[in-house]
C-alpha cells in the first residue's frame, strides 16, 4: 500500500510534524516569557533611575514599554498558536489509536443523546463506552454530536443517503479541511449549547421599536445635552441629575423585558465568535458535490453570511457585557446602556433569528460528515453500500462488526430477499449468533446513515429497523424479563405498518418461557414478520424453534454455528453453515467451568 493509501502511515507523518512544531512553539513560548520578565525588570531599574536617581530622563521608559506590549502581542499568538499545535497533536494520537483499535474509552460515548424507548440503539451497541458512537464521533459541537445520534437512529432515504456517501467521499481526503474544523470547533466545544441558542433566536420578540424605544433615544440625548451645558457652566447641574432620575425610573420599568431578552444569552454567546469563525471555515472552502454546496447555501440564505451575523452578534453581547465593569457602570446607567442593547439584539434576532436553528444544524451535518469522512478515510477497504428501491433486500457479502479489531473480526455473507426473507440461527452458547444478529443491524445503520460498511459489499434497500438482542426486566416496574422481550417484540410487529418494510432481529426468541408456548408464539411471531413485507433473522437455542422455519416454505431457511473439542477446550470458528445445528455445548461448558454434570 503506497502511503498516500495509507492513512496510519500519513497520520504518523503528521503527527511528528505537528509535535515539530509543538516543540518550536513552547521554546518560543519560554523565551517570550523570560523576554517580558527581563524588560519588565529592565523597566523597573529604568524607573529607578529616572524617578529615584535622576540621572536619565523618564522618556527613556518609552522603550521598554513598547517592547513590553509587542512581546505582549507576539506572545498571544504563539500561546493560540501552540494550542492549535497541541490539538492537532491529539487529533491524529486520536486518529492512530482508532486505526490501531485503541479507541475504546478514549472519546464520547453519547449515552445521553440515546432516544427513550428506541428499538435497536441499545441492542446494537451504538452509545455508550466502545460504541459505534464513540468510534465515529470527532464532533466538537454539541450540534454535531446530536446530529451524528439523530442519523444513528433514524435511517435516511435512497437519495439522502447517496447525497451523505458524496459529501463523503469528497471529504474524505480533504485532510486539512477536517483538521482545520476540528480545531476551530474544539475551542467552543465545551460552552456553547446549540438547544440554548436555538432557543433565544427563535423566541417571540419581547420588545418593538414602539414609543419606549424613542423616549429611551429621547432621554439618553437629553441627559447628554444637560450635561454639556452643565460642563460649559450654562446650566446647572440639576437638570442632569433630574434627567437621569427620570432614566432610572424609566430602565426599571423595562427590566423585567430587558432581562428577558438578555438574561438567556450567558450561557449560548461565550463563544460565539469562535463559532463564527468555525462557520467562515466552510464557508471559504470549495466544494463541488450536492450535499456540501446545500449546506453552504443554508449558512448564506437571504443574502445573510452566518459568519458575519454570528460574529456581529458576538460584537454586540461583548459591547453589552460592558455594562458590568465597575468603571463603566456609572456612564452605562446614563447611557440607558442594557435598554439600548436589549433593542439592537431585538432587531437582530427579527432579522436573522429565524436562521439560526438553520445555521446550526448545517454546522451539526458538516461535522458528522467530516467524521463519516474520517472513518471512510480510516478504513481505506470499507465500500460504500448498494442502495436500491426495487426489492426487499438485504444481501451482504463477508460482513464484519466495526466495533471488532480486523485481526480477530470473522465475516460472514448473509442475503435476505425473496427467498429466504428470513434465516433461523441455530447454534450452541457462545458461537456467534448474537454477533451475527449485530453485524447485520450496525451495518444497516451504517448503510442507513452515508457511511461505509464494514464488508466486501452491500447491497440493502431502505428498511425500519427494529430489534430484540438486549431485554432487561425491571423489579422497579414490575416487569419479567418475559413480559419485557414480548412487549418489544410488539413494539417491533408495530413497525410493518409504516413505510418501509421491516428488518427484524430477535436473539433467543421468546426463551423465557415453556418450550410449547415457546414454539406457537416464536410460529406466530414470525409470520407476522414475514406476511407483513419484512425480512430478518432469528436465533434460538431451542431445536424445536428451527423446525418452524419449515412452516414458510423457501420463505425461511435454517443456518447454524458449530463449535469442537480440542482437549478440554471448546473452540469456535464463528462461521455460519447451512442447516440445523446438531449438537449443544452446555455441558460441555458446565464441565469445563468444575460442575459435576
Amino acid at each position: 500500500m503506497s502511503k498516500e493509501h495509507n492513512p496510519l502511515a500519513v497520520y504518523r507523518e503528521r503527527l511528528e510534524d505537528r509535535k515539530r512544531a509543538l516543540e518550536v512553539l513552547r521554546r518560543r513560548d519560554g523565551w517570550c516569557a523570560n523576554s517580558r520578565l527581563a524588560i519588565f525588570i529592565a523597566g523597573l531599574g529604568i524607573l529607578w533611575l529616572s524617578l529615584v536617581e535622576g540621572v536619565i530622563p523618564a522618556l527613556f521608559l518609552a522603550a521598554p514599554i513598547l517592547a513590553f506590549v509587542a512581546l505582549l502581542i507576539m506572545h498571544e499568538r504563539i500561546l493560540r498558536a501552540k494550542k492549535d499545535a497541541e490539538g492537532a497533536v491529539l487529533y491524529y494520537q486520536r486518529g492512530i489509536d482508532r486505526i490501531e483499535d485503541r479507541w475504546a474509552g478514549q472519546g464520547r460515548g453519547g449515552g445521553d443523546l440515546v432516544p427513550k424507548g428506541h428499538l435497536y440503539a441499545e441492542d446494537l451497541d451504538l452509545f455508550g463506552e466502545a460504541s459505534l458512537f464513540e468510534l465515529l464521533c470527532t464532533a466538537r459541537t454539541r450540534a454535531g454530536e446530536a446530529t451524528l445520534a439523530q442519523w444513528l437512529c433514524a435511517p435516511a432515504g435512497k437519495a439522502e443517503i447517496e447525497a451523505r456517501q458524496q459529501a463523503v467521499s469528497e471529504l474524505r481526503g480533504q485532510l486539512d479541511f477536517r483538521e482545520g474544523l476540528a480545531l476551530l470547533a474544539g475551542s467552543v466545544r465545551a460552552r456553547v449549547r446549540p438547544e440554548l441558542l436555538r432557543a433565544w433566536a427563535t423566541a417571540a420578540p419581547v420588545l418593538s421599536a414602539g414609543p419606549r424605544f424613542w423616549v429611551a433615544v429621547s432621554l439618553v440625548a437629553l441627559s447628554a445635552g444637560a450635561f454639556a451645558c452643565w460642563g460649559f457652566d450654562l446650566w446647572s447641574l440639576t437638570p442632569f441629575i433630574l434627567l437621569v432620575a427620570a432614566e432610572l425610573i424609566f430602565a426599571r420599568s423595562m427590566r423585567e423585558e430587558v432581562a428577558r431578552v438578555i438574561g438567556d444569552l450567558d450561557e449560548p454567546m461565550k463563544d460565539l465568535v469562535v463559532f463564527s469563525e468555525v462557520v467562515r471555515h466552510f464557508e471559504a472552502s470549495t466544494f463541488e458535490t450536492p450535499k456540501l454546496c446545500g449546506l453552504r447555501e443554508r449558512l448564506t440564505a437571504s443574502g445573510m453570511k452566518a459568519s458575519s451575523r454570528i460574529a456581529q452578534l458576538a460584537r454586540l453581547v461583548i459591547w453589552l457585557d460592558a455594562h458590568r465593569n465597575q468603571m463603566f457602570a456609572p456612564i452605562a446607567l446614563v447611557l440607558l446602556w442594557s435598554v439600548h442593547f436589549a433593542y439592537a439584539l431585538e432587531r437582530w434576532r427579527a432579522r436573522c433569528g429565524a436562521m439560526v436553528p438553520e445555521w446550526v444544524n448545517a454546522m451539526g451535518e458538516l461535522e458528522v460528515l467530516c467524521a463519516l469522512a474520517g472513518y471512510a478515510y480510516e478504513h481505506p477497504g470499507d465500500p460504500f453500500p448498494e442502495i436500491t428501491e426495487s426489492e426487499v433486500i438485504y444481501d451482504g457479502h463477508e460482513l464484519g462488526h466495526p466495533l471488532l479489531p480486523d485481526a480477530s473480526c470473522v465475516r460472514n455473507t448473509v442475503y435476505l430477499g425473496g427467498q429466504p426473507r428470513m434465516l433461523v440461527v441455530s447454534g450452541s452458547n457462545m458461537s456467534g449468533k448474537s454477533t451475527l444478529l449485530r453485524v447485520v443491524g450496525i451495518n444497516a445503520v451504517l448503510a442507513f446513515m452515508g457511511a461505509p460498511i464494514r464488508g466486501k459489499s452491500l447491497r440493502v434497500s431502505p428498511l425500519a429497523l427494529g430489534a430484540s438482542l438486549h431485554i432487561i426486566d425491571s423489579i422497579q416496574r414490575g416487569t419479567s424479563h418475559f413480559y419485557a422481550e414480548i412487549t418489544r417484540l410488539r413494539e417491533i410487529l408495530e413497525l410493518k405498518h409504516g413505510e418501509l418494510p421491516l428488518l427484524f432481529l430477535v436473539d433467543e426468541i421468546l426463551h423465557g418461557t415453556n418450550s410449547r408456548d415457546r414454539q406457537l408464539g416464536a410460529e406466530a411471531v414470525l409470520k407476522g414478520f414475514i406476511e407483513g413485507g419484512g425480512i430478518g433473522l432469528v436465533t434460538t437455542h431451542d431445536l424445536a424453534i428451527t423446525d418452524t422455519a419449515g412452516t414458510f416454505g423457501s420463505k425461511a431457511a435454517n443456518v447454524h454455528f458449530v463449535d469442537h473439542l480440542e482437549g478440554d477446550r471448546l473452540v469456535f470458528d464463528f462461521k455460519i453453515r447451512e442447516g440445523v445445528v446438531q449438537r449443544s455445548n452446555a455441558l460441555a461448558l458446565m464441565r469445563a467451568i468444575g460442575l459435576k454434570v
